[in-house]
């Protein structure tokens, strides 16, 4: 069955394209959820305008994403934290404190989710995290722990 996509949906694809699903998915699943109508003749240009609006505003995002990280990589971000005598903090730094800390030195709120710390950050020193702002924009925040 060929539908009209009026949401993204995971594996089926993103807001106004025109795609062939399972009827019973389209019929039991998609329709009722709102996420899609059925496709018709009359429909084509609705799921044209769409997508148009979901290219227009993923170009938006895009390029406020580019200005955020053209602000943010030159920066570096110092968070301070309790420590022993080697250098070794008690405990870690969280994704959480490194969001406050870029807000409160930059003015620039970005969402924890949007970190790519793979392991905590667990000594002192300069350390690099990976931030996705957009499926197209990543960059590497540079943060440096100091101890209080």
């Amino acid at each position: 069955m060929k539908v009209v996509l009026r949401d993204d949906v995971t594996g089926v694809g993103k807001r106004g394209d025109i795609v062939s699903v399972a009827d019973g998915y389209a019929r039991n699943n998609l329709i009722p959820s709102g996420s899609a109508i059925a496709a018709s003749d009359g429909i084509t240009d609705q799921a044209a305008r769409m997508r148009s609006a979901r290219d227009l505003r993923d170009a938006k995002d895009r390029d406020s994403a580019v200005a955020i990280a053209q602000r943010l990589v030159p920066m570096v971000i110092t968070i301070a934290a309790k420590s022993g005598r080697a250098g070794k903090l008690f405990g870690s730094v969280t994704p959480t404190e490194i969001v406050t800390a870029v807000e409160r030195q930059s003015s620039v709120v970005i969402d924890r989710h949007a970190l790519l710390a793979h392991e905590p950050i667990k000594e002192l020193g300069e350390h690099r995290v990976g931030v996705r702002l957009h499926h197209d924009v990543t960059f590497e925040l540079q943060i440096e722990v100091v101890s209080e």
